[in-house]
């Protein structure tokens, strides 16, 4: 699912508008009603008090038009304008009138004024700003968001939570309006889906309002939502007559004295993933353990008992995985910068790879291309540097990924695959993924499907769904609380099995 710029949602109305010659207070209308229908179909005309606050400009709009269904289908309601400006959109002053007509008028809120009472039993319909504000709500509104706030009663937002941008982090955190339910118009925002903006969004769904189907599918759009629809065109079945050799062969590159266990994980998830071969490379110190706990893998071992002081190996791997578990110390980095000199298969490095090629950045000149980094948020701070706001830290993101020609995988609550000008934001993976091994794992999956012949962000993209998917079946079953790495491999069946499940027809109902 496209993720559209502010200004690619303001062209795809003005084209909706143009080829279905229509008149845009008509789309309005269109919002509105779909908003209707979806509070109607909840409440069923519920006796409670809804209060709608409602700005000025079009989002504004969409509220009053909501007023009058509201009031139509017998709901208490009461209507507030929050007068900010004396500019007035023109299809707000439509609305509003239209609202005079059936005798509601609405009280205007301005600076001076005493705000309403609001019950914490009550609902708040925030209409205040939409996707064009850019800048800080004056004082007084901003007081007015922090009320609504404090009322404990239940907001739906309008498209967007009030004092939230679409391409700047707030600059007062406390005038934003923390929306219990976001109904966004035709297409997710990317707000939603970033740790400084996503906290004020707790549920968000979107409603269809008839924006040109052509417009949306032709326009190129700077993020991706990644679900289902996305990753079933990826997926290369298997055939009926191949062998292991047709699934590649991984190389694991890893460990460290007590950290053979990253390893282990990354070398399991890799092999789950369906990788047809996967060799571990470790110190001496991990043989045993990976023989004993992995039998399906291969073991070459360091010279060294504790760390990695040389990589040198005779197979030819079709994928690289490593830095998992490896450590940071000297003769580890020395092997890894040789390493590195010599290597010319795929690279995913994870971890302590990450750390190395942060620690001389002068590494990153001889990644091959594609090559795919998967960093959490600190190790993402060494690989680019600090960042302002989550925006500058996604321009952060795009330049270094076209200055490298690598692939970042950006670990997080909403993990992002990112090469060069496009971002790939997921839509799987819950709280109970922040465990230790998570991020080995993911390594691996990724590790495994570039074995079996994926490019590089395609692999990424479908490994993050699916490690994500794993994680969401697991704490459907057992909680957040009980997720663990391990755990998420052995979930990796169930993953793809979800995958290619077919939704369960409709029962016709029993007379």
């Amino acid at each position: 699912m496209k993720i559209f710029t502010a200004e690619q949602i303001y062209a795809a109305d003005k084209f909706t508008i143009e080829k279905q010659q229509i008149s845009s207070d008509l789309l309005m209308e269109r919002a509105a009603t779909q908003i209707f229908d979806w509070m109607h179909a909840r409440l069923q005309g519920a006796k409670v008090k809804i209060h709608l606050f409602c700005g000025i400009g079009n989002n504004g709009g969409d509220g009053i038009a909501l007023a009058r269904h509201l009031q139509e289908a017998g709901y208490a309601i009461a209507v507030y304008v929050v007068n900010y400006s004396e500019t007035r959109s023109k299809d707000f002053l439509i609305n509003l009138d239209r609202l005079k007509e059936r005798k509601l008028w609405p009280d205007f809120i301005d600076s001076d004024c005493t705000f309403p009472e609001v019950g914490g039993d009550d609902i708040i319909v925030d209409a205040i700003f939409g996707i064009g504000l850019n800048r800080t709500p004056e004082e007084w509104v901003g007081k007015l968001i922090q009320y609504l706030n404090e009322s404990a009663a239940f907001a739906l937002s309008i498209d967007i939570p009030s004092g939230l941008f679409m391409a700047q982090a707030p600059i007062n955190s406390e005038f934003v309006i923390k929306a219990n339910h976001v109904l966004s118009f035709q297409v997710p925002k990317l707000p939603f889906f970033l740790p400084e903006t996503g906290i004020y969004v707790n549920q968000w769904e979107i409603l269809d309002i008839g924006l040109d189907m052509e417009f949306l599918y032709q326009t190129v759009t700077p993020y991706e939502l990644i679900g289902k629809p996305e990753i079933l065109p990826m997926y290369q079945p298997r055939l009926k007559f191949s062998h292991k050799g047709n699934y590649g062969h991984a190389l694991i590159i890893g460990g460290s004295y007590g950290k053979i266990g990253a390893v282990n994980l990354a070398s399991q998830a890799c092999l789950t993933s369906g990788a047809g071969l996967v060799t571990a490379y470790v110190p001496e110190c991990g043989y045993t353990p990976l023989q004993a706990t992995v039998p399906e893998i291969m073991v070459l071992t360091d010279d060294d008992d504790e760390k990695i002081t040389d990589i040198s190996f005779e197979i030819q791997p079709t994928v690289i995985g490593l830095g998992m578990g490896m450590g940071t110390n000297n003769s580890t980095e020395k092997a890894f910068e040789g390493f590195l000199k010599e290597n010319k298969a795929p690279l995913v490095i994870d971890a302590d790879g990450l750390n190395l090629l942060a620690g001389n950045p002068g590494l990153l000149k001889l990644l091959p291309p594609q090559s795919v980094l998967t960093p959490h948020p600190k190790e993402l701070e060494r690989l680019i540097g600090q960042w302002n706001d989550d925006f500058d830290k996604l321009d952060k993101i795009k330049a270094f990924s076209k200055e490298y020609d690598c692939i970042l995988v950006v670990k997080g609550a909403h993990t992002m695959v990112s090469y060069e000008n496009q971002g790939y934001i997921n839509s799987t993976g819950n709280p109970g993924m922040a465990t230790a091994g998570s991020g080995d794992v993911l390594a691996g999956i990724i590790t495994g499907f570039m074995a079996q012949g994926y490019p590089p962000l395609q692999a990424s993209v479908i490994s993050v769904y699916l490690h994500g998917l794993s994680g969401d079946l697991l704490a459907g079953e057992g909680g957040y609380e009980s997720v663990t790495a391990s755990k998420l491999i052995q979930g990796l069946g169930k993953a793809f099995t979800e995958l290619f499940r077919r939704p369960e027809p409709e029962k016709g109902s029993q007379e």
